[in-house]
């Protein structure tokens, strides 16, 4: 059903007219009011009605992950082998293969299956919250726990959290693209429309999952979840997308890679022993089979996205909501962080220190969001009303409210079993609700006895012109106690100075000279060099009539200017160490700010940055894309910048080969965000819309929480490589032995149950431990990744072929010594030498048997030898050491036990032999140590 069928549908059938109903009738009908439900009753609505989410798709079902199981032409081959040995009488052997596709399959399933419940648990972590009032009190919510007759609040860049009917709102257009497929925003306001009216035109109405692109609005909820327009929508159409993530489609293609060699291999080793070695067509088949299976990983994708899935989790748990698994794969090329300073590199809790009014500077008292401070000049204590202009400014031109807000551990998991927060549990806690600058105005003219109730009434507010990363001021109109407008600016200081022509001193209105103009300039100058964030502000008594209700930018003229207030927000105590760890590891450190040269100088000085060159915004916008890309990579810092420049400075450094991490939060940082190689939006103080478009989400607004999703990033991408190298190279020494002894006419050198054994066994439980290897002590001191390196590199290339020759030279001897009596036939060198002869009946069984057991034991030293590389200890991951410690017990069970020398043709070994196995091992460790030299003088270290 196409989106338009569904609407001609729903329109025609819906008995939901929300859009045609006078107000009251719609508080009416919904038993709620203009102070929203009280928290009992919005607890009793959602029992009834549900959390307010679309139904989405519950992920792959535990029966379809094991079906698809046996999706695996290899795993076909295998079931073929059982039932021709079943068919030839071969009995046990038909059993013991049957028995390790069972394996094989189950221990796929387990894999994907825990993969798959990962990836979900990532999903419901995803939150995001909406501003509500219950009971006359604004809450900040998750979205799944608003119900309907909820009284929501949506400002520019917030997703509309349900359906809902408009009872207030100021310059207020949404982008419905997502619902109506209309890529014009549509202008909302007050009032009632036709009951028949398409959805497109219910301008009154605001749809759950659409996009505030401007203004500011009130509305009641009337509808929730899947019986929203969008769930309606989700509910007919259930569309899913599964994407392959590079990994996958990396391994598939060396896949299919190794699945032409070993058909060539096969097929070779096949007619050598029928010819020259003169073996059974049935021993060849089963060859043929074993060789197939060992050689091919068909397991590795499964492996791959279980351990991003698992480490994305531990990224989680740092913060670090990673929200699409294969960006893993560029956070290890991440060369450069582009990145804000307010509440990343610094606290986010800003407090106003000066003021400038009256032609004097004052000294404020109190850090935080602390009330409690004074006024000081001098040192000594003034009276606040000197100050009560520029704070009463501070707080009119204002959008915070005093609130309550969830109190969770963590902002981006649930308290739930569903991932929601518990509503009868979950703690509620008094807080401030808005823009950290604004709260710190906010906090100061608290301070001078303001309380914004009061003023709120004693001065209400008739409209706004809102403030946008392009005007860098806000403007509210209001009515003053004696029935006139008044209007009132602030925002940047040089953007409010330009628009007044007069100043505001000691009760009276001058003219704001040239001469005041330049004092008031170098004033901000001082204030910025001290890493203060200063904001201007103003305001205009004379307002025309006809700018009340329809304020626009013409209202911003003429103002009278009242002052500066300087505000600071401190770096964060952890972030001078973490962007040192960014350097070190090759990172370059980018910081983009809005605030001016100086302040912004100031502050990359202070947190580390390594050259503090500044741009400005208006310089960026004068020079040419050619001059730009000639400088950028020398700039650490761009200040006085917006969201357009943002996109392009990333665009620049990306053309210039770098792979760049860029954050935001603001609805116009979502195309700067989108584009990067690593999109990072802020958890707390970032827009849903910007959340929307990253890869990942900090959940703590922190820079380090960065520096650690790069290190967890290139953790994930480590071990990723370690497993690969290690099945591969294994799976190459199986089929390099099995080619080289047939080649020689040894015969069968390993059977094929035997090689399907370590395949399963000593391969697969390893290497699946070695996706929770901790991270090497220099992860962070390499330099990043390059973008185009896969997981196979050069280097590893050279590992299987070389690890594959070594294992063919040390474990023949072996089988030649136990199969012939000596080691090279007709000729005992060995007892020439020493005078000794075996004690023991040599035979094919106990050649195949040391050879069986060789495979494990290398395969464990090859363990090891991949992780001295990381500079890991044999103990540093507990979870390997019981992988090994199972594989071993097993190998020894089949040694030693009559049922495992019956299943798999072995012979329990003596001293002796595991004298043999251990001087072999030791002279193929010391073969790969000599290799890894080698290796060191032509590729990197990893």
């Amino acid at each position: 059903m196409s989106r338009s069928e569904y609407h001609e549908r729903t329109e025609s059938d819906a008995d939901s007219d929300w859009h045609a109903r006078p107000l009251e009738t719609v508080y009416a009908k919904l038993e709620t009011s203009e102070e929203g439900v009280t928290s009992t009753e919005a607890r009793e609505r959602l029992e009834r009605e549900g959390p307010n989410e679309v139904e989405a798709s519950e992920g792959t079902s535990p029966l379809w992950i094991l079906v698809e199981q046996y999706s695996s032409a290899l795993i076909w081959v295998l079931i073929v082998a059982a039932i021709v040995m079943a068919g030839v009488g071969h009995t046990v052997d038909a059993a013991v293969i049957a028995g390790i596709v069972v394996f094989i399959t189950l221990f796929g399933f387990v894999q994907d299956y825990r993969a798959e419940q990962s990836i979900q648990a990532l999903k419901e972590m995803s939150t995001t919250y909406a501003l509500v009032r219950r009971g006359g009190e604004k809450t900040e919510i998750d979205t799944k726990r608003v119900v309907p007759g909820d009284v929501i609040f949506v400002e520019s860049g917030d997703i509309v959290p349900a359906d809902a009917r408009i009872v207030d709102e100021s310059n207020l257009s949404v982008d419905e693209a997502a619902l109506t497929g209309e890529s014009v925003a549509v202008s909302k306001e007050v009032g009632t429309v036709e009951e028949d009216v398409a959805l497109a035109e219910r301008e009154n109405m605001l749809f759950k999952e659409t996009v505030v692109q401007r203004g500011s609005g009130t509305a009641v909820v009337v509808e929730t979840g899947p019986k929203s327009e969008i769930g309606q929508i989700a509910t007919a159409l259930e569309e899913a997308e599964d994407r392959e993530t590079p990994f996958q489609a990396e391994m598939g293609r060396l896949g299919k890679i190794i699945a032409g060699v070993v058909i060539l291999a096969v097929a070779i080793i096949a007619v050598a022993e029928l010819v020259v070695g003169e073996t059974e067509p049935l021993q060849v088949f089963l060859t043929a089979v074993g060789i197939a299976v060992s050689a091919v990983p068909e397991g590795l994708p499964a492996v791959v996205t279980l351990s991003l899935a698992l480490g994305a989790r531990r990224m989680a748990d740092q913060n670090a909501l990673v929200r699409r698994l294969p960006i893993v794969e560029a956070l290890g090329s991440v060369d450069v962080i582009c990145t804000d300073k307010t509440g990343t590199l610094t606290e986010e809790e800003m407090t106003v220190q000066r003021i400038v009014t009256n032609r004097e500077v004052y000294e404020v008292t109190g850090t935080g969001y602390d009330t409690d401070g004074e006024f000081l000049q001098d040192d000594e204590p003034v009276d606040e009303e000197r100050v009560a202009e520029v704070l009463r400014c501070g707080l009119l031109c204002n959008n915070v409210d005093i609130g309550t807000r969830e109190r969770t551990e963590n902002r981006g998991a649930g308290n739930g079993d569903d991932g929601t927060h518990d509503a009868e549990s979950g703690e509620q806690e008094r807080t401030y609700l808005g823009d950290p600058t604004e709260i710190a105005l906010f906090v100061a003219a608290q301070k001078a006895g303001f309380d914004h109730e009061e003023l709120d009434e004693e001065y209400p507010r008739r409209g706004e012109v809102e403030f946008t990363s392009t005007r860098k001021r806000m403007t509210t109109v209001h009515e003053t106690p004696g029935g006139d407008p008044v209007a009132y600016m602030k925002g940047a200081p040089e953007t409010v100075l330009e628009r007044c022509e007069r100043e505001f001193v000691d009760g009276e209105i001058v003219e704001l000279t040239d001469e005041r103009r330049a004092e008031l300039e170098a004033r901000n100058e001082n204030f910025a060099e001290d890493a203060l964030r200063v904001m201007g502000f103003a305001y205009r008594p004379d307002v025309a009539a006809d700018q009340v209700d329809d304020p626009d930018e013409g209202l911003e003229r003429d103002m009278v200017f009242l002052g500066l207030q300087g505000m600071l927000d401190p770096p964060r105590p952890e972030v001078t160490d973490a962007l040192a760890g960014c350097l070190s590891a090759g990172i370059d450190v980018v910081m983009i700010t809005g605030d001016n040269a100086v302040t912004a100088r100031a502050v990359g000085e202070e947190v580390g940055l390594r050259s503090t060159t500044v741009i400005t915004g208006p310089e960026l916008e004068e020079m040419n894309d050619e001059e730009l890309a000639a400088g950028v990579e020398d700039v650490d810092v761009f200040a006085r910048t917006s969201p357009e420049h943002k996109t392009r400075i990333l665009q620049t450094l990306q053309a210039k080969g770098h792979t760049v991490a860029m954050t935001g939060d603001g609805v116009n940082d979502a195309p700067a965000v989108k584009n990067a190689d690593v999109g990072v939006a802020m958890g707390i103080r970032g827009t849903d819309v910007t959340e929307q478009a990253s890869d990942i989400v900090l959940l703590d607004d922190n820079f380090a929480t960065i520096r650690d999703a790069v290190k967890g990033g290139r953790r994930i991408f480590d071990n990723v490589r370690k497993f690969v190298n290690y099945l591969l190279s294994g799976n190459g020494g199986e089929v390099t032995m099995v080619f080289t002894g047939s080649m020689l006419g040894f015969g069968l050198v390993i059977t094929p149950i035997q090689i399907l054994f370590i395949n399963v066994v000593t391969d697969g439980i390893p290497a699946l431990s070695m996706g929770v290897d901790p991270p090497a002590g220099d992860i962070m001191e390499r330099d990043p990744r390059p973008p185009d390196e896969g997981v196979i590199t050069d280097r590893i290339v050279t590992s299987i072929v070389g690890i594959a020759i070594f294992m063919t030279v040390c474990l023949l001897p072996l089988f030649t010594l136990n199969f012939y009596g000596e080691l090279v036939p007709g000729y005992d060198v060995l007892g020439a030498i020493t005078g000794w002869s075996p004690s023991y009946e040599p035979g094919r069984e106990l050649a195949q048997t040391m050879v069986f057991t060789g495979f494990v034991v290398f395969e464990i030293v090859r363990i090891q030898a991949i992780r001295y590389r990381y500079g890991l200890g044999i103990f540093t991951n507990r979870w390997l050491v019981v992988a090994v410690a199972v594989a071993v017990t097993l190998q020894f069970l089949v040694l030693y036990t009559p049922t495992g020398q019956f299943l798999f043709d072995v012979e329990p070994l003596a001293l002796v032999h595991w004298i043999q196995i251990g001087v072999s091992a030791s002279v193929f460790a010391l073969l790969m140590a000599v290799f890894v030299k080698v290796q060191d003088r032509y590729f990197e270290r990893y």
